[in-house]
């Protein structure tokens, strides 16, 4: 099977390669070579040469690695479009589910008017009169990922640093999300194809006192931070069984309602009352060889190469279904069969 390994070029190759992206890039090359006969790296960006060269490429499946072009997470559906154009069996979901993830007001609505507890929230343009959702609340950029944009200063108190933490993003981001902040336990649920992972919570007891308990950019990222070290991610989380069923409850309807396919990760806060808070459902999630995601299926007994073949086997029974049949099912369906 030959198989075209898609990342971000610009983030990847650039001036400043970046080393965690490097890393996954040969965790997964590594994984696929367990089976496939030849592994192609292709290097995304927006000058557009690679779409020429997956279109000629002859390739059997696309191991998809992009969360966006230049670090510009905006561009990631995009690319995922360019697949389903082109038709080639790809890893991950869809353009659209990835797109409608991507954009927190957008996804918290579907979720809300699925009946899913969704934190009271509110989306702020420029311009925009400044409403309260109730404090703490914690600001966010409408459109990113990775914790980009979230540090101690976004979460606020009253309406005056509310107001000023808006001011301060708009240096940055033209959207933000205002969500109430619930305090209490974070715990993330992983989805592999139907099958859920063991699920893992993010221990604060370790960040420093007066700091927010909260997984922001520093503790993603800036390995050795007091951040860092204040959220230990462990696995399997420390729950009764029914707040567990609860959980895997919550985040299989999630999935389902935005159209997740092959592999995803959901977020959520518990309150102090033990109620499941739904933050973030995360299409294609980090599955880097010390992601949260990659932990949790260890934790399932599933190798990083077993993992990494799931991956790949669901995306090509899924891209593989009958599509002139489910066009002829359209049509009769739609009384012109």
């Amino acid at each position: 099977m030959r198989i075209a390994l898609l990342f971000d070029g610009l983030s990847a190759l650039g001036k400043a390669p970046e080393v965690q992206l490097l890393d996954s890039i040969e965790a997964v090359e590594s994984a696929l070579l367990d089976w496939a006969t030849e592994v192609v790296r292709v290097p995304v960006s927006n000058d557009g040469r690679w779409v020429e060269r997956v279109r000629r490429g002859k390739f059997d499946l696309i191991f998809n690695l992009v969360e966006g072009i230049d670090g510009e997470a905006i561009y990631e559906p995009m690319v995922i479009s360019v697949l389903e154009l082109l038709g080639i069996p790809f890893t991950g979901s869809s353009s659209w589910t990835t797109a409608l993830t991507l954009r927190k007001n957008v996804v918290n609505g579907v979720l809300d008017r699925a009946g899913l507890p969704v934190p009271r929230w509110s989306h702020v343009r420029r311009g925009d009169e400044i409403t309260s959702v109730g404090f703490p609340a914690i600001c966010k950029p409408v459109a990113e990922d990775a914790s980009v944009g979230i540090e101690q200063r976004s979460v606020v108190r009253s309406m005056r640093a509310l107001s000023a933490r808006i001011e301060a993003m708009f240096e940055g981001w033209d959207e933000v999300l205002v969500q109430r902040f619930i305090p209490g336990r974070e715990v993330n649920v992983g989805i592999l194809g139907d099958e859920v992972m063991p699920i893992a919570e993010i221990d604060f007891a370790q960040m420093p006192r007066g700091m927010w308990h909260i997984v922001s950019y520093r503790s993603k990222w800036e390995t050795g931070s007091d951040e860092d070290l204040g959220a230990k991610p462990n696995c399997p989380a420390d729950l009764s069984e029914d707040l567990g069923n609860e959980l895997i409850a919550i985040a299989r309807t999630a999935w389902s309602v935005v159209g997740g396919e092959g592999y995803g990760r959901c977020d959520f806060r518990i309150d102090q009352s033990g109620r499941p808070w739904l933050l973030e459902v995360n299409a294609n999630p980090d599955i880097s060889p010390t992601a949260g995601f990659v932990r949790m299926a260890g934790v399932a007994t599933v190798g990083y190469s077993d993992l990494i073949r799931r991956i790949c086997d669901h995306a090509l029974a899924k891209r593989g279904e009958n599509y002139t049949e489910r066009w002829a099912n359209t049509l009769r369906l739609s009384g012109l069969g």
